[in-house]
């Protein structure tokens, strides 16, 4: 399973990947990467599918410290989605000075096929 940097992964996700936040709502509320689209690990392990605009294009998955987006990671790999997951989640994302941003919790039910 490939592995990228922080800036790797923005990069991608500048290109035609999406970056997929597997975190819980509330820890995707208190700060997440600009553009990132929800899907929690939990739901994905219940069976939920990625969010629609996320079907079929890379997906660059990304949690707190990285151990949820490497087990996303192998779980849609499973599924035969093309993806790769950040090293360090968003505190090696912070760190590197990328930007973040605060918002409230989308509805993720209605994105979902």
């Amino acid at each position: 399973m490939a592995r990228v940097t922080p800036a790797e992964a923005r990069a991608l996700a500048d290109a035609d990947a999406v970056l997929v936040d597997v975190r819980e709502p509330d820890e995707w509320a208190s700060g997440h990467a600009p553009g990132a689209l929800l899907a929690p690990l939990s739901a994905l392990t219940a069976g939920e599918t990625l969010p629609r605009t996320a079907q079929g294009r890379p997906v660059v998955a990304i949690c707190r410290s990285g151990k949820r987006s490497r087990e996303a990671a192998a779980l849609l790999t499973a599924r035969g989605t093309d993806v790769v997951d950040v090293i360090g989640g968003m505190r090696a994302w912070t760190q590197a000075g990328l930007p973040v941003v605060t918002e409230s919790c989308p509805t993720t039910s209605s994105d979902r096929t």
